[in-house]
């Protein structure tokens, strides 16, 4: 009840018109070496491709949704060719493989099997859907693990090049001092008490990004035992030490900034953050596995690129307008 009374901020998503039922006609729009892909395949990836861009950050390049049907068509044939060269390959994955890696999903992400189902139902994916797509994951990277990884090498100076790079990808992480309002609700307070309480948060906020003494404002009205006299202060922390839905808002603000009404089991929270600074990395050798593993990765995607556009150059395609 709480959660519904409080507005978030909207992310609006342009989307493309679906035409109605009556409009689709399944049609062949190409041919990948005698193979089809019809415009309901298109359709459909359109709207995974749709999907990705909600939930991707950054955002997507705009010209990969404004040519979204050009976009829908290239990754199918990717798709197509990399189907095909699995068969070629005999490339096989096992019912036990599959369920594996879906319990290691589960085990990684603390869900439970009927969380998950949950989850794959608010993105639009049925548990059998998923289990094709994990089987298509574990295809592609035994694919590429016999057709692109075995030719690939990381060497010990552009390891050390990437480190000195990128520091704060290994323990140089962020650091943080702030100062917090808290407003204390719970699901037993009646209609008109969360509402006041809500009235009071919504009136301290405005007032904090006007520029009002924050530690003040949490004397005044913060419900945290002890912000009388500490005015809020939180402290220094370090990223990860902190409440998930607290680091989602301070991972995007600089300081002197004020967050948005922050909703946590219990009440609701006003952040302020006063400093941000990185701290001191791990030493080279302590995370060089981990900076070779990135750098794999790294050429692994970029040469399995090239070698589906390798794919492309000695296959028959036609593309039916």
């Amino acid at each position: 009840m709480i959660k519904a009374l409080i507005t978030s901020t909207l992310i609006l998503i342009a989307t493309l018109p679906t035409p109605s039922p009556a409009e689709v006609v399944n049609r062949i729009v190409a041919v990948v070496n005698d193979e089809i892909i019809t415009s309901y395949a298109v359709e459909k990836e359109k709207g995974i491709i749709l999907k990705e861009a909600e939930r991707q950050q950054p955002p997507p390049d705009p010209q990969t949704l404004v040519r979204l049907d050009e976009t829908a068509l290239n990754r199918l044939i990717d798709k197509k060719l990399v189907e095909q060269k699995v068969r070629e390959l005999d490339i096989r994955v096992s019912e036990e493989e599959v369920r594996q890696s879906i319990e290691d999903v589960k085990r990684q992400n603390k869900l439970s099997q009927e969380a998950l189902v949950s989850a794959l139902a608010n993105q639009g994916l049925s548990f059998d859907q998923y289990k094709v797509q994990i089987r298509e994951q574990l295809e592609r990277l035994r694919l590429v693990s016999q057709e692109v990884r075995s030719k690939i090498q990381v060497g010990e100076r552009e390891m050390r090049e990437y480190y000195e790079a990128n520091q704060n990808r290994f323990g140089g992480e962020d650091n943080f001092k702030a100062r917090n309002i808290f407003f204390k609700l719970d699901d037993k307070m009646p209609a008109d008490q969360v509402k006041k309480v809500m009235t009071t948060a919504l009136t301290v906020l405005h007032e904090a990004r006007a520029g009002k003494d924050f530690a003040e404002l949490a004397r005044q009205y913060s419900d945290e035992p002890g912000a009388k006299k500490s005015g809020g202060d939180l402290g220094t922390f370090r990223k990860g030490d902190i409440l998930p839905e607290f680091e989602e808002s301070l991972t995007k603000m600089q300081p002197g900034e004020v967050s948005d009404l922050i909703y946590v089991t219990g009440g609701l929270h006003i952040v302020k953050l006063e400093e941000r600074f990185t701290g001191t990395a791990k030493p080279f050798e302590q995370v060089k596995a981990e900076v070779e593993d990135i750098l794999y990765r790294k050429k692994s995607e970029e040469r399995f690129n090239q070698w589906v556009t390798d794919l492309r150059k000695g296959a028959a395609i036609e593309i039916r307008q």
